[in-house]
């Protein structure tokens, strides 16, 4: 079977999937990319290729692998060329989608080919840097911008930056603007405050730290879009002999795609690719798209997981395709969460935004499970869901009754049994699950002395554990403590069921 390259484009079908014209190949390199991970070819790659298939953004993005795992020769048999496999569900509809995307047009090395890096940075086309480092990428530490390379992703950044200052002699208009996407909050503005305090550091002139600071804007930015990668080894020959050709690149993702970027009409201009897909704002404050996703899609992850899990569901679909896990999911969202954000967010814009997740859970491609999403449950429920719990409180005087039951649904989750090489483990159905928690131990401890109504106050009352004395709020520590104990006496599955037909009564 053929492989996928430039070369071999025009033996394609365009029957099974979306090929790039060859105008699209011959685009001028306007993007510098610091990482070659699939969230980036699965969500911003992507949509400059679509830029670039609508005439809008015209221009192509040259790869920076900054790490030494893993090599860069399938991006180089394949010319950059990669599939992109979409699949999922869109306003109810199934979605099935294959694009070869042509955006990326080399990789190269920063280790070996750190030279032609700062080549890249001489040229006059170029416009935007992106990068997706990991959260551990964005951190200062002591580097010098003169090694090749420089040992952090800022150091590399800076000297990439310096060395377009110095070819374009401090031209104001040669600035870029800097998209982080690494998932941390503030993240543009967190890479800016590194630079400075580097170029200050490397002892750089004030000339330079004064560009760099005027001329360039970095961008604080939010993506959200699920992208498993590469497919099981099944899958992936499945696709193969249905595209024709074999990709050793070929990515997997969801439907769903955002990208949030704030900015000024400034920036708008320069990412013109943001014309091209809704999925792409540029606007001057992306906080109501970080609050959605914190307390909505990632909220409903961390306030169903353990109560879903323990009700005997393995993945988010399992739990979506049950008529009683599903209608508590899809009410602790809407019903709860949605309404106790704490910012201000249009109703139609939450309810708009609860739908397309709930479209994501039931993603029948992609298998999203219970037990990983219990990884740090406890610093996950203080940040995703206090605030939140707080919020429908003071808004509604009552508690939110779902949101109560999922809360019960963490403390049975966290009565760890037994204890092995550090980690505790829990029991269901007489097998193990491992509690990957923190205060795994803090819970074993009061499971072993309290009763479910002590155990409850004791821990709601933990002002540590969650920044409030949560038995403030009327009645919830009262229903906590009355599901937990239903759970106890009559399982998981039972209580939920049980909890939803009285809201039905009521």
């Amino acid at each position: 079977m053929k492989e996928l390259s430039t070369n071999t484009l025009a033996q394609l079908s365009s029957a099974t999937v979306a090929l790039p014209a060859a105008a699209h190949l011959a685009l001028p390199e306007k993007v510098l990319q610091f990482g070659t991970g699939v969230l980036l070819r699965g969500l911003p790659d992507y949509l400059i290729d679509k830029a670039n298939r609508q005439g809008v953004f015209n221009g192509r993005i040259v790869v920076v692998k900054s790490t030494d795992g893993g090599d860069i020769t399938a991006f180089t048999r394949q010319d950059g060329l990669y599939t992109l496999c979409i699949r999922g569900i869109e306003d109810g509809q199934q979605v099935e989608e294959n694009v070869v995307c042509s955006a990326i047009s080399r990789v190269l090395s920063a280790k070996s080919q750190w030279a032609e890096v700062l080549r890249c940075a001489q040229s006059p086309d170029l416009a935007v840097v992106i990068s997706n480092t990991t959260e551990v990428g964005i951190q200062l530490v002591a580097d010098d911008i003169r090694t090749s390379p420089p040992q952090s992703f800022p150091g590399k950044l800076l000297a990439v930056l310096y060395a377009r200052y110095q070819a374009f002699q401090g031209d104001p208009a040669k600035g870029l603007v800097i998209v982080p996407t690494e998932l941390i909050p503030e993240n543009g503005a967190k890479l800016e405050a590194i630079l400075l305090e580097l170029a200050h550091r490397n002892g750089l002139e004030a000339e330079f730290i004064d560009w760099l600071e005027t001329a360039n804007t970095c961008c604080n930015s939010l993506v959200d879009r699920i992208v498993p990668g590469r497919p099981a080894a099944a899958l992936q020959a499945a696709l193969e002999a249905e595209l024709g050709y074999n990709d050793d690149l070929l990515t997997m993702s969801e439907v769903y795609r955002l990208w949030a970027i704030e900015g000024d009409e400034k920036v708008r201009r320069v990412l013109s690719f943001e014309q091209a897909d809704a999925g792409v704002v540029v606007q001057p404050d992306i906080n109501q798209f970080r609050e959605l996703k914190l307390r909505m899609l990632n909220g409903t992850h961390t306030l169903s997981c353990g109560l879903a899990y323990l009700a005997g569901f393995d993945t988010v679909r399992a739990a979506m395709e049950d008529e009683v896990l599903g209608a508590f999911i899809s009410s602790l969202m809407q019903d709860n969460l949605r309404r106790g954000i704490p910012y201000p967010v249009p109703e139609d814009v939450s309810r708009e935004f609860g739908r397309q997740v709930l479209d994501r859970f039931r993603n029948p491609y992609i298998e999203h499970r219970w037990l990983g999403i219990t990884l740090n449950y406890s610093a996950k429920l203080q940040l995703r869901n206090v605030a939140t719990l707080l919020g429908y409180v003071e808004r509604y005087q009552r508690v939110p009754a779902c949101a109560a039951l999922g809360f019960a649904g963490y403390l049975l989750f966290m009565r760890g049994t037994q204890e092995q090489d550090h980690t505790w483990y829990g029991e269901l159905n007489g097998q193990t699950y491992p509690i990957q928690d923190e205060k795994a131990a803090y819970f074993a401890d009061l499971w072993q002395r309290l009763d479910a109504a002590e155990l409850t106050t004791t821990v709601l009352r933990n002002s540590t554990l969650w920044g409030h004395d949560l038995t403030t709020l009327p009645g919830f520590a009262a229903q906590v403590s009355s599901h937990l104990q239903a759970m106890l006496d009559q399982g998981v599955y039972a209580t939920v069921a049980s909890h939803l037909t009285a809201q039905v009564s009521a």
